[in-house]
């Protein structure tokens, strides 16, 4: 089992910043891919980003290219998401989550574990 704790997320000014952490504990050793899935209201779980375990590879969103940044720290079993020049569009519950798999690495049926979600609002 993989417990997944987020920490982060709030409320911005368009263009403002976040930054968002999730922290993995239990099995780690089973994680592939480490990625953020965002949720808005009324609308289906899209995925976001997402980094490669064991190698350098990412894979974004391609609204948000060029604005989101993923990046990891496997000896602290945790990957984070820098979102930069934020949009009202982007205000969704974002999700962290751990995959199994790298070849389904943008898509949530490649991912087994998640985390309890946290806001993120931007609005001015």
């Amino acid at each position: 089992q993989v417990l997944l704790e987020e920490s982060g997320g709030g409320m911005v000014q368009p263009g403002g910043s976040l930054g968002l952490s999730c922290a993995a504990s239990g099995r780690t050793s089973s994680i592939a891919t480490m990625g953020w899935f965002r949720q808005a209201p009324g609308k289906e779980r899209e995925f976001v980003a997402a980094i490669e375990r064991s190698s350098d590879a990412t894979a974004y969103l391609n609204s948000v290219k060029g604005r989101f940044s993923v990046s990891r720290d496997n000896a602290k079993n945790t990957w984070y998401l820098q979102m930069n020049s934020l949009k009202p569009e982007d205000t969704a519950v974002y999700y962290c989550a751990a995959g199994w798999n790298p070849q389904f690495i943008g898509n949530s049926y490649g991912y087994k574990h998640w985390g309890q979600g946290t806001q993120v609002t931007v609005s001015s």
